[in-house]
């Protein structure tokens, strides 16, 4: 089994000197005879500044943002259906009886309070709520 590292003063302080001068962990970890993985560890319980990843920041340069066009902000009623929807208010403690065609902007739910136990309120767990003998036994 081999021997368990030892992380002397003189290796920490090694350690922090590579890092500050921009080596990559598999650098240090060679210069100092242990893993990339080990460096990786002891830099991140060290809490040593992080760094900018050498695969990503090399050879890729962003372009300059160009200017972002000014966009009208629709009225409600001008609003795409997927939009407008997102709109629309709900509640557990408010009536979810549908109000218009949901395929319009024009949709909505009740809003009344709710008959306790029911998702509707009064009116409209009347006209959600019968029974075959309500409608003239037919």
């Amino acid at each position: 089994m081999a021997e368990a590292l030892q992380w002397t003063e003189d290796r920490l302080k090694k350690l922090k000197t590579l890092w500050e001068k921009g080596l990559s962990i598999s650098q240090i970890g060679e210069e100092l005879g242990v893993s990339r993985n080990a460096i990786a560890g002891k830099v991140h319980r060290l809490g040593l500044p992080k760094r900018q990843s050498p695969i990503s920041g090399k050879s890729q340069s962003k372009p300059a943002a160009a200017p972002k066009p000014k966009v009208e902000v629709a009225e409600p009623e001008n609003l795409p259906l997927k939009l407008a929807l997102r709109n629309i208010n709900w509640s557990r403690s408010r009536c979810s009886w549908p109000i218009g065609d949901p395929k319009t902007t024009a949709f909505k739910f009740c809003g009344d309070e709710v008959v306790v136990g029911k998702p509707y309120c009064n009116d409209h767990c009347f006209e959600a709520y019968t029974t075959s003998r309500d409608q003239g036994g037919s």
